[in-house]
């Protein structure tokens, strides 16, 4: 292959590599894509597939009136200012036409979810497969990265990239699940390859509340990224930002929440609340790994589930078994092994602030919320670490950049492991960024990428 010929590489093929490398092949480039495992999954998979965007046709279409501008000031708002306002603008913006174009060029599967307003969204914007599983999202980016002509190795484990006397990327070393070793040479680089909840001595480093939590993303997010861009001189930014979320405890599975959004809310072993649950997803994680046990429970009625069941997770939930359920609050707490009195009392201090009776203690505000009727149900959970939202630190073309600032000539980076947009902790991430800063991210690069000789 002629040096004019070189093909864009990416290493990973979860959302942000496939996205970066239809992105590319639309720009006329021959992709490479690298991937660890056997089949392509990714944290990706692991998700529900809800992908944010601002001014889609979808929404167009439902009557939502959203625009960049608004999205850009709830990111801003639940990152308390403190992330990369130009980035996060370029993101916004380029949002709803990333939607637009995976459906409608590449097709992609999406509807709008206009049942459920997340917490920090000031719109309905979330865009999701059909069967509201990133699974399907997956299955639909590898059928389009197929028909465009992208190159997938699969087995391929990257060990490092290759440079030039002027300190250029012009290939990657990588080997075959044979042990075999190879060089491909290209143009420019994706590293799409996630974030670092996978290695646990990095979570303890930069997530210290963390670690030890359980690990809900995808075991090949072990920071590479982070190694090779140290390696290059990049700058790495907000490493302490993640996105947290509460699993049922057994089988795991993300406890969708829906059901706290409906009125639901969290207990400790003592049957108290300790939070305002709404705060966002991602925080309460953190705040019931600090719960004695680092358990909490999760308490809402057949209301609250009606949406939860519109998703394959929760299905895989009371598929497992973990779900309890009482005809009253005295025997939910039995079934629980919660105290009967804490738990009652709990309950009727959850009716009085529904009801407008007394403001929630927490701050907590359930405006329009009904009151929990009978059969009440509840799942144990804990807090778990889903992914990583600090990294490489990057451009609104998604260019890596070294510690001065300055663009590494040919390197790229989107998803886990580049910058999200949650600034430096947990309480910063806005349901959905991971994906956002995934996808769109991913199309900056592959487009950039393209056009790198």
């Amino acid at each position: 292959m002629g040096a004019g010929a070189d093909p864009v590489v990416v290493v990973g093929a979860g959302a942000a590599g496939l996205t970066a490398a239809l992105a590319a092949r639309d720009a006329g480039a021959p992709v490479v894509v690298l991937e660890r495992d056997a089949v392509p999954a990714g944290n990706t998979a692991r998700t529900l597939g809800m992908l944010p965007g601002a001014g889609t046709r979808f929404q167009r279409a439902a009557g939502i009136q959203d625009d960049a501008e608004l999205f850009l000031a709830d990111i801003l708002a639940k990152a308390k200012g403190r992330t990369d306002a130009d980035l996060a603008r370029a993101i916004t913006r380029a949002s709803g036409p990333a939607v637009d174009w995976l459906a409608d060029r590449h097709g992609v599967a999406f509807e709008l979810l206009d049942d459920i307003l997340y917490p920090g969204h000031s719109r309905h914007r979330y865009h999701v497969p059909p069967d509201r599983t990133g699974a399907a999202f997956m299955a639909d980016l590898l059928a389009a990265a197929d028909r465009a002509g992208v190159r997938l190795i699969t087995h391929a484990t990257v060990e490092a990239p290759g440079l030039d006397a002027a300190g250029r990327v012009t290939g990657v070393v990588w080997c075959d699940d044979a042990g075999r070793r190879h060089h491909t040479g290209c143009r420019a680089l994706v590293l799409a390859s996630g974030g670092y909840g996978a290695d646990p001595e990095a979570v303890a480093r930069y997530i210290p509340e963390m670690a030890g939590a359980v690990h809900g993303g995808h075991h090949g997010s072990r920071g590479d990224a982070l190694r090779w861009g140290e390696m290059l001189g990049a700058a790495m930014v907000d490493l302490g930002g993640y996105q947290g979320h509460c699993v049922a405890d057994g089988p795991d599975l993300p406890l969708t929440w829906a059901l706290i959004i409906r009125g639901g809310f969290q207990v400790a072993a003592d049957g108290r609340r300790f939070s305002n649950e709404m705060r966002g997803y991602s925080e309460q994680a953190h705040a019931v790994a600090g719960q004695p046990g680092g358990v909490a429970w999760t308490i809402y009625d057949r209301r609250c589930e009606e949406p939860a069941l519109t998703f394959r997770d929760y299905h895989r939930v009371l598929e497992s078994g973990v779900v309890a359920t009482g005809d009253t609050v005295d025997d939910l707490a039995r079934a629980c092994g919660l105290p009967v009195g804490a738990l009652a009392e709990t309950l009727a201090e959850v009716q009085a602030a529904t009801g407008g009776r007394t403001p929630d203690r927490f701050g907590r505000v359930f405006d329009g919320t009904p009151p929990l009727q009978p059969p009440f149900r509840a799942v144990r959970v804990k807090g778990a670490l889903f992914h990583t939202q600090g990294g490489l630190a990057i451009n609104a073309r998604a260019q890596v950049l070294d510690r001065a600032g300055r663009p590494l000539p040919g390197l790229y980076a989107a998803g886990g492991a580049a910058r999200g947009l949650s600034g430096p902790a947990s309480w910063g991430y806005l349901g959905g960024n991971g994906l956002l800063t995934a996808v769109v991210p991913g199309r900056f690069a592959g487009t950039a990428a393209a056009a790198t000789h």
